[in-house]
């Protein structure tokens, strides 16, 4: 794991209080300097395997202590880990655009191979406009391949997009060790708009900043999906 650990020491010396914690059902909330956010992730299975380490006194950790969260096993703990990383990152928002995933693998994979890890809404409009797409994913929607085909598909593609999710399950340093020679897309709100990412062979991280912490945490802890979440800015930021 030497991409979170070296985000993670990228973070040394930010060490504040935990203000809060919102594990809501689709999405981690997290305020400390900033407010982050994660994609919330679970084990299947009864609630008494699956439960966080110290719940109750998260509040009680430092910032760095509940980011340390991101290693775990747990997948409940490490979407907290998550969150609490991107609550501690100073964005460069001079270096960021109002750019999507989708406008920028359209624009790198017109009439290429392309691959997606991980189901996204906008996935159905790029297909015709690429010479190949494919979508590789743990939970099978239809059209999709089976996440462990990415052995086979990721050495084909000129153009891979990766969901953030893959830091929760820790996936990431596997996937991008078989990206040779694409240009690789970080893609969704867990994912860290940190430039620590660029010397992973990650291109374009295309993340979110939480720019309403009240509206936010109103709305996840209502049950929002992401189109229903109020309070972000997606904002994606490049290798130069």
């Amino acid at each position: 794991m030497k991409v979170l650990n070296d985000l993670l020491q990228s973070l040394k010396g930010s060490d504040l209080s935990v203000k809060s914690v919102h594990t809501c059902v689709f999405w981690t909330a997290v305020i400390t300097k900033h407010c982050g956010l994660s994609s919330t992730f679970r084990e299947e299975g009864p609630s008494h395997h699956r439960g966080v380490r110290d719940v109750g006194n998260l509040t009680r950790k430092t910032a760095l202590e509940l980011a340390e969260y991101a290693r775990s096993e747990s997948l409940l703990e490490a979407s907290i880990g998550m969150a609490t990383i991107n609550s501690l990152i100073d964005i460069e928002e001079s270096k960021c655009v109002e750019k999507n995933a989708f406008e920028i693998i359209l624009e790198k994979g017109q009439g290429k191979n392309v691959a997606i890890v991980g189901h996204f809404p906008w996935i159905p409009k790029l297909k015709g406009r690429t010479k190949n797409l494919w979508v590789l994913e743990q939970r099978l929607r239809e059209g999709d391949l089976p996440a462990k085909e990415a052995d086979r598909i990721l050495p084909q593609c000129d153009v891979v997009g990766i969901t953030g999710t893959s830091f929760i399950n820790h996936t990431l340093e596997g996937l991008l060790g078989l990206c040779k020679g694409a240009y690789v897309l970080l893609i969704g709100p867990t994912s860290p708009l940190s430039p620590i990412l660029f010397h992973y062979g990650i291109d374009a991280i295309c993340g979110s900043k939480i720019i309403d912490p009240d509206r936010l945490i109103r709305t996840i802890s209502e049950g929002a999906t992401f189109k229903e979440v109020t309070g972000v800015r997606l904002l994606t930021l490049s290798k130069t």
